[in-house]
């Protein structure tokens, strides 16, 4: 029976913003801008800290990573979200759907970078002469593979437990993308377990991260406080704070996705709270990470020059 009623549902329907029939080109066209900028940010930023080896430093190549995660997290919802936004309303097959929701949970990867890039800072800002000592080339390179392995084994665990449900019907999927809370709503068996196994989740993947993270921030406030210089202490509560802002808003929305699957949250509000992480934050984080620091400023000249010496030659 539950092969017969997994069949009866080939492909699903991605209903996107169709609500708003009348904005559907302007949503288009800034969504379009958006990932644009998105793609060449992060193309940029991994293209300079490759070139570049004086940046070969764990804070920046744990930059790096999360440029790579960005790029393959909008990659994986963009794309999709324009044709429905181009069609008003379109297909997606099982397979597709797969596809889309294991890179969409990869995005996982990016709740442990974050905790490592704090760790990173927290060290370098608090215990400065031992710095060299705890983020050696072996603590860098267990946190790496620890982020990639945890986003794989999320990943791959959570999207084939979800594809092995029995979808009976209806297959139209009233979000942005093929994210877990909106598929679930189309499942037709006891998903009670999945729904225990995703809140423990949440609680240990987003929650337990992001507060340590606030208290590895917080810990830096304070050293940064001691800090006889006032310019010094000015750029480095700037840096910090819009780290902290960056890191709120996504696991903020993150979580409360993610914590209520069956959430009394309308179906606009679930949308635009879904796009806050998954539009948002991949096209400000080089901005805020990266773009601000004179290191990658300089970086990137050097890059610049590269390229306009290749276009000349």
């Amino acid at each position: 029976m539950k092969r017969q009623n997994q069949s009866s549902v080939v492909e699903f329907i991605l209903l996107g913003f169709s609500d708003f029939p009348e904005l559907q080109d302007e949503i288009f066209g800034v969504f379009l801008v958006i990932y644009l900028v998105t793609l060449m940010e992060n193309a940029i930023i991994i293209a300079a800290i490759l070139l570049d080896q004086t940046l070969h430093i764990p804070m920046y190549l744990f930059l790096q990573n999360l440029s790579v995660v960005e790029v393959s997290f909008s990659a994986s919802i963009m794309p999709e979200m324009l044709v429905v936004l181009t069609i008003e309303k379109t297909t997606i097959s099982f397979a597709g759907f797969f596809a889309q929701m294991y890179f969409i949970l990869f995005g996982v990867n990016e709740c442990f970078l974050l905790g490592a890039m704090a760790y990173d800072r927290f060290a370098a800002i608090c215990h400065p002469l031992t710095y060299p000592m705890i983020m050696n080339k072996r603590v860098f390179l267990k946190l790496v593979m620890f982020s990639w392995v945890s986003g794989i084994m999320v990943a791959t665990l959570q999207t084939s437990w979800v594809f092995s449900f029995p979808f009976c019907g209806p297959n139209v999927i009233n979000h942005i993308s093929c994210e877990t809370p909106a598929v679930l709503e189309l499942v037709c068996a006891d998903i009670s377990l999945f729904e225990i196994y995703a809140f423990t989740g949440t609680i240990l993947i987003i929650l337990l991260p992001f507060l340590l993270i606030l208290l590895s921030y917080l810990r830096i406030f304070f050293a940064i406080l001691k800090m006889p210089s006032t310019t010094g202490r000015q750029k480095a509560f700037s840096t910090c704070a819009s780290h902290v802002t960056s890191v709120t808003l996504f696991y903020g929305t993150a979580s409360m996705t993610y914590l209520q699957p069956k959430s009394s949250y309308s179906p606009v509000t679930k949308k635009l709270m879904s796009l806050a992480y998954t539009l948002l934050t991949p096209l400000q984080n080089p901005l805020i990470y990266s773009l601000r620091n004179h290191e990658m400023k300089r970086a990137l000249v050097k890059l610049w020059r590269k390229a306009v010496v290749l276009h000349t030659v």
